[in-house]
């Protein structure tokens, strides 16, 4: 049967819809699409299902040959060979009768025939992303503009890079931010033909591992400056493996084969030369030779299928090291606990809840080859040492009052095995605050608390020195010592300088101001979060490096480690969904018709098994500036932005930060108007920008607004800094929110909103971020990944109130943190499954606090709420109307920015 794209009249075009599985049809002049065949279509009968031809695979051309039974048999039909629809296929070739194609390791036809039927791999359920304006109807896609005949040949050629990125340009003065646009998939990626070896739709990174601000490389670095927009990779490389995420597939056989030159790890994108014995490497182009046992199955102990082989068909694997990638043998994990037990965090119940949230994750403690290390050390104006002999379950505390010269008290039993001291341990927990609860002490000794895990962990004791936390941090790292941060307090605590612990040692950072654990929320929050960190498979003893092609150059990195040489980052531990950005230079001219960029992270897991994890990149080249925007990826582009503004805070001033990150937006919009309108350097009554960055200005809008770098006196400075700690240092799945909060109407949403679908709690639409859309009898939820407000209406009608809180009038609702009740009805159990919903759909350890605020009710809580609608104006700060109108007159009277 022939496929709908052969059948079609003049005029239209067919694209399989990987989402439902069936075509869609695009009148190729206008645009228009729709699911039916066109009317004027031949006789011959046409599913639009597709019932014998097969979806297109959506991935790269493998570089063997098929004998034509077995393209047959790859692409799934028996009636004839197919023609892969426009977008992606497979540059399958008939094999000429009676030839033999040569596959490694294996003699006869019959091995080699079984082994070239690879697999069909499924085509995605992600929507594909259509760069075009009105992306979100049904159906969701859109012809490219080319003619039918220019069509045509590009089905011929039967490759991802047949046609270039579409440029689509849209009006921002025109066109309101839509919050949908931020769930799309970055622009498509789209190789040359015949640049992977491999079809598995695993072979290019995925976003959420590794993403650039460009998904096409140009060729010049004076076309990178035409175009303003920065070039960087944003990296997550051990991002947490949800439900129905793929595995990070495991070689476990210790063959790794690397290029010799520039040290890259083999991978999708490689090529095989000289029959088989020797791959180019795709950075360098350097020839190496296979690996003796690269073709040989260790635990069959038989000839092996290469092109099984999970390093060249997967873009995230990682291996098992060989004994050559360590300096000593794996260290058991090491876990030092201190504990403020001053007078302020005994009352506030830190100090009962840290102890609780311990003792109920000892079991979640990374713990599998039961060699892990736990200690614990309290301290206010003195230090308290904890004594816990196996085998017992009593305990001696030895207290050192002398915190100039710290000493350890005692050689033995001050850390011990986990597994061994466990009863002694359980005790100690249960005794920590009571041991404490009248102390009256308000000193904190924390630099000498610190001083002395470190001494627990090593041998040699650090001197004080000044500045002292990010010199002993710069201590901690070279030792392989993190640290992780909970802070709490009522007053100033100076997070910007003890951040320096986490941010030098690849830890984290968190923060609980005016901490209380009266209240159940505050012990909740805490709990989880500190229990999440305790349970967390970490990566230890890891260094980093990212390796690009043959003409660029990783120029400055951003994130939580210390960069131990050039480009060598050294991270003690990597805890899991923590982001690294990278900027990226052009040094030289890139020929290449694509380029690889690929992160490696030699590291322990916390079982002691030394690894390396490869995550590979691979993006084509462009010598076009159109489709340099066209592929702009304005996630990364927002992720990139925020990294570089905390920097810039912190080396200049906040202005500084500001007016840097404004300046580039400027530019950017300016070069496209230049480029890529007609009005040229003149002035324009529009504002251009392309489709695929239309949500770039609304994202600066809300980093410029957001806690870290906004223009306020009012914010408190340790507020300012934990922000800007987690500016950088959150995925992008996680920022996005934290600087464009998520806005829901909650009283009028679809009946299905809050109920079970068939991926989980169904989420409301959200709504633009404006107070314009607040109805005064409205209940909405507003969220940004740390907080969460539940605002309601002074005219909320009673049973609103009744069927949420439990309450009977508006009147009685009491506003700030709270726990919602989950009642017997219907509207009740959907509301808390959003919120839970909430919670947990992101990675990342964060449980964020729920306020219910009222629309007369306290201003500092109300004000709080609304900084979230970042379209709003607010203090000096513009609305969204009025930020576009300035970038308008900027770029107006800016010709060459």
């Amino acid at each position: 049967m022939a496929s709908p794209a052969q059948q079609l009249p003049p005029g239209w075009a067919a694209e399989w819809d990987a989402t439902h599985e069936r075509y869609v049809f695009i009148e190729t002049a206008t645009g228009r699409s729709q699911w039916e065949p066109p009317a004027s279509a031949p006789a011959a009968p046409i599913d639009a299902r597709g019932p014998s031809v097969s979806p297109p695979p959506t991935h790269h051309s493998k570089r063997r040959q098929y004998a034509a039974g077995q393209t047959q048999a790859y692409y799934g039909t028996t009636d004839s060979l197919v023609e892969p629809a426009y977008g992606g296929g497979i540059g399958a070739q008939p094999q000429q009768p009676g030839g033999q194609l040569f596959t490694p390791g294996l003699a006869s036809e019959q091995q080699f025939a079984a082994q070239q039927q690879a697999p069909y791999h499924a085509a995605p359920q992600e929507p594909q992303y259509i760069n075009a304006p009105g992306f979100g109807q049904e159906p969701a896609y859109y012809a490219p503009t080319a003619p039918v005949n220019q069509l045509a040949d590009q089905f011929g050629q039967m490759g991802m890079g047949a046609k270039p990125l579409q440029l689509y340009t849209t009006n921002l003065l025109t066109s309101p931010p839509d919050p949908r646009d931020l769930s799309h998939p970055p622009p498509e990626i789209r190789l040359p033909p015949n640049s992977c070896i491999t079809t598995s739709l695993f072979a290019n990174a995925d976003p959420s591992y590794q993403r650039c601000t460009l998904n096409a490389i140009p060729t010049t670095s004076s076309l990178l400056s035409k175009a303003k927009i920065p070039l960087a990779l944003v990296i997550t490389p051990y991002r947490t493996v949800k439900d129905g995420d793929s595995p990070v597939p495991l070689v476990t056989d210790t063959v790794i084969a690397r290029c010799r030159r520039c040290r890259t790890y083999i991978n999708p994108y490689v090529q095989f030369i000289d029959g088989g014995n020797r791959w180019r490497c795709c950075m360098c182009n350097m020839s190496n030779e296979v690996p003796q046992l690269f073709d040989w199955d260790q635990v069959r102990n038989q000839p092996g299928d290469r092109w099984a082989r999970d390093e060249l068909n997967h873009s995230v694997v990682e291996f098992v090291a060989p004994t050559e990638y360590m300096v000593r043998p794996p260290q058991p994990a090491v876990y030092v606990i201190l504990i403020d037990v001053s007078h302020t965090a005994v009352q506030s119940g830190m100090v009962a809840t840290a102890t609780r949230a311990i003792l109920e994750n000892l079991d979640r403690i990374p713990n599998e080859d039961e060699r892990t290390k736990v200690a614990i050390i309290a301290f206010d104006a003195s230090l308290y040492f904890f004594s816990m002999p196996p085998g017992t379950t009593e305990s001696t505390m030895l207290v050192v009052s002398d915190v100039d010269d710290v000493f350890l008290p005692k050689p033995t039993d001050l850390l011990v095995n986990l597994s061994e001291a466990r009863a002694s341990l359980e005790s100690l927990l249960t005794r920590i605050n009571d041991m404490f609860q009248e102390n009256h002490t308000v000193g904190s000794a924390m630099g000498p608390a610190l001083q002395a895990g470190f001494k627990l962990m090593e041998s040699t004791l650090l001197q004080a020195a000044s500045p002292f936390y990010k010199t002993f941090a710069i201590e901690c790292s070279r030792a392989q010592v993190s640290v992780d941060m909970f802070l709490f307090s009522a007053s100033y605590q100076d997070v910007a300088t003890l951040a320096c612990l986490p941010h030098y040692t690849s830890g984290q950072t968190f923060f609980y101001p005016a901490f209380n654990a009266a209240r159940p929320e505050d012990a909740v929050k805490f709990a989880h979060e500190f229990g999440e960190v305790l349970a967390m498979s970490i990566m230890l003893e890891a260094v980093m490096r990212v390796r690009a092609s043959k003409g660029l150059r990783m120029a400055s990195f951003h994130g939580n480690f210390f960069v131990r040489s050039t480009d060598l980052l050294a991270m003690p531990a990597v805890p899991t969904d923590q982001s690294y950005a990278i900027e990226v230079q052009i040094e030289d001219t890139i020929t290449a018709p694509f380029v690889v960029f690929q992160t490696a992270v030699l590291h322990t897991t916390c079982y002691g098994e030394r690894r390396i994890r490869v995550v590979t990149l691979a993006l084509p080249t462009t010598s076009s500036l159109s489709e340099i925007f066209a592929s702009a990826d304005q996630i990364a582009i927002a992720t990139f932005l925020a990294n570089k503004a905390v920097e810039r805070s912190l080396t200049h001033k906040l202005e500084d930060s500001r007016d840097a990150v404004m300046q580039k937006l400027v530019e950017i919009l300016s070069s496209y108007k230049s480029s890529m309108t007609s009005a040229g350097a003149g002035a324009s009554a529009q504002l251009a920008i392309s489709e695929n960055l239309k949500a770039l200005p609304i994202l600066v809008l809300g980093l410029l607004k957001n806690v870290g770098i906004r223009q306020s006196a009012q914010i408190p400075p340790d507020l300012r800094a934990y922000a800007q700690a987690l500016l950088t240092s959150l995925p992008s799945q996680i920022l996005i929110p934290y600087i464009h909060p998520n806005f829901y109407s909650l009283h009028n949403m679809s009946p299905e909103a809050g109920t079970v679908g068939e991926h989980g709690v169904i989420m409301p639409t959200p709504l633009p971020l404006t107070s314009e859309r607040m109805e005064r009898h409205g209940l909405y939820l507003i969220e940004d990944g740390q907080t969460m407000f539940l605002w309601i209406g002074r005219d909320a009608v009673p049973q609103l109130v009744m069927d949420v809180f439990n309450l009977p009038t508006y009147e009685v609702l009491r506003t700030g943190k709270t726990t919602l009740p989950v009642l017997d009805n219907p509207f009740s159990q959907r509301v808390n499954a959003i919120i839970q919903k909430t919670r947990e759909m992101r990675r990342g350890v964060y449980y964020p606090h729920l306020y219910v605020v009222k629309e007369d009710g306290e201003p500092p809580l109300r004000l709080w709420a609304l900084s979230c609608l970042i379209q709003d104006r607010a203090d000096v700060l513009p609305s969204y109307q009025q930020f576009i109108a300035q970038l308008r007159d900027k770029v107006n009277g800016v010709n060459n920015y």
